[in-house]
């Protein structure tokens, strides 16, 4: 993860949260108030957002001490202390939502892929997100999605090139797509061609497509289809792919799939934070 990256968006959260100043903190405690928080799974599951922890209560003074008791990615039982921080108390008081907020919807994104990996074990899938993510908070839900054992996707639109059915029509075809982008790309960037046909797929194959992609394809044409693809070519299955039905899709012999609820409908684990306060003299 970039944390000069994560340091800038965690300023930026603190200036929402804060705006001219913390009304209740600056009321009530004095300079020398000390006290400290320690955060525990309310649930289990994968537990992710150490940086988080480490730099977002750190931001607010130097005197602030982190002490964490757990790793990202690892699965952590109900009641278990995950961190301790200490410090002035009206700093703690004013990081404290913020990184909780955070590191609950983070350990949420790694808790559910850690058990969608599990459903697909000894399939030889791989699976990987998409860019249904919450604007501002990719680099961090990618994380956690690798965090919990699964893969990314392209990170944006800058660092692969994704054929949809869009930009097919615009150009006119596969073929002609194709030749447009791999006339212009550098070496290094990977073409992906998303197909719903078998005409589609046979025309990405003979267009040179690095990737296919089998959008909301059944398992069994997926299955059919991929007796047709070269073996130099990867292949991802995406499009209304579910809990219930990503065994079946894992079966067919795909080497990726891609699931937008690993960040878009995830539920965040809950996460409870502790105070003790010892008064300044």
């Amino acid at each position: 993860m970039n944390k000069m990256k994560l340091k800038s968006m965690l300023e930026a959260f603190y200036q929402e949260d804060l705006g001219d100043g913390d009304l209740s903190s600056e009321i009530l405690f004095r300079n020398g108030d000390e006290g400290s928080f320690s955060f525990h799974m309310k649930e289990n599951g994968i537990f992710c957002g150490r940086d988080v922890v480490e730099i977002g209560f750190t931001l607010f003074s130097p005197s602030v001490k982190v002490q964490m008791c757990v790793e990202d990615g690892e699965w952590v039982k109900e009641g278990k202390k995950v961190a301790e921080i200490k410090g002035p108390m009206g700093d703690l008081l004013q990081a404290e939502r913020v990184v909780l907020n955070l590191i609950q919807r983070m350990s949420g994104i790694a808790t559910e892929t850690y058990r969608a990996v599990e459903q697909v074990k000894g399939s030889g899938v791989r699976l990987c997100d998409t860019r249904k993510t919450t604007p501002g908070l990719r680099m961090l839900e990618k994380y956690s999605v690798r965090s919990g054992g699964g893969f990314n996707h392209r990170n944006g639109l800058y660092d692969a090139v994704m054929l949809k059915d869009n930009h097919i029509s615009f150009a006119g075809s596969i073929t002609e797509a194709l030749k447009q982008v791999k006339s212009q790309i550098g070496h290094m960037v990977k073409v992906e061609v998303e197909i719903e046909t078998k005409d589609q797929l046979l025309e990405a194959i003979d267009g040179g497509a690095d990737v296919i992609m089998f959008d909301n394809c059944t398992p069994d044409t997926i299955r059919e289809w991929l007796s047709l693809v070269p073996s130099h070519i990867v292949t991802e299955a995406s499009g209304g792919i579910t809990r219930e039905s990503l065994r079946a899709y894992a079966e067919t012999g795909v080497h990726y799939i891609s699931l937008g609820y690993l960040t878009h409908s995830v539920k965040s684990i809950d996460i409870s934070a502790r105070v003790r306060i010892a008064k300044g003299v």
